[in-house]
């Protein structure tokens, strides 16, 4: 991946802005390209003259709301069927799967996170979100305030730390690996938790089944007490 940023850079000093809204919304759409590292680099170049800070910031923002905004849509119209084509092809199977909890646990919350803080999420979220058919202008509110910190963050880390993007980029890449496998161990222990928590509940009511069983039984056959009835754990009532 990191062999496309020279090419995607040269792109980007010869053609400007129309590449760098092209780049940003196909990868936004679902196809993995390194646009956090391009836009570390334009927030480089911003700050050497070479680019308008504010005009990348509106180009960045709104080529990224474009291709959510269609990878949404087309989860919406074609759902499961794109998400089976798309597993071992563009997505991998294990990022489907960590998205696919990522969202059924957190909805709206994973839509604004993976723009910017596990963003190696967001396509697949998108897809998901419309495959699920989750309210259309909830996902505007929460995608568009998401991006937006996701366009700023990168083009402000490169235009304030220069020549040096490319370590913040690697810092960043790091750091959002990170965050997604705690992010995902977190919901699975959480999850584990409950399960642990519904067997517990399961069986204090079969105990307590099998008690009140024994104690309507002594009240039809005489001479039978409760201390006769047999263990909570398991065994047939005594007749």
């Amino acid at each position: 991946m990191s062999n496309l940023v020279p090419y995607l850079l040269t792109l980007l000093q010869e053609y400007g802005y129309p590449i760098l809204w092209l780049s940003v919304f196909i990868g936004a759409v679902g196809i993995p390209l390194p646009n956090s590292l391009v836009l570390l680099a334009a927030g480089a170049f911003a700050a050497l003259g070479d680019f308008n800070f504010i005009l990348l910031a509106a180009v960045s923002t709104s080529a990224f709301i474009a291709g959510d905004n269609t990878s949404y849509w087309i989860g919406r119209r074609w759902g499961s069927r794109v998400l089976h084509w798309l597993e071992g092809r563009l997505i991998k199977p294990q990022t489907l799967v960590r998205s696919r909890v990522y969202f059924e646990r957190l909805g709206g919350w994973a839509i604004f996170s993976s723009r910017f803080l596990v963003s190696a999420l967001g396509g697949a979220i998108n897809l998901l979100a419309g495959a699920e058919f989750y309210s259309y202008r909830r996902f505007l509110v929460y995608d568009t305030a998401g991006e937006i910190i996701g366009a700023l963050l990168p083009l402000s880390l490169g235009y304030v730390f220069g020549a040096s993007w490319d370590a913040v980029g690697d810092l960043l890449g790091s750091f959002s690996f990170f965050l997604t496998a705690l992010l995902i161990a977190l919901v699975m222990g959480y999850q584990t938790f409950r399960l642990f928590r519904r067997m517990r509940k399961a069986a204090a009511m079969r105990k307590r089944a099998v008690y009140d069983l024994a104690r309507d039984v002594t009240a039809v056959l005489p001479g039978l007490s409760t201390s006769d009835a047999p263990p909570s754990s398991a065994g047939d009532l005594p007749l």
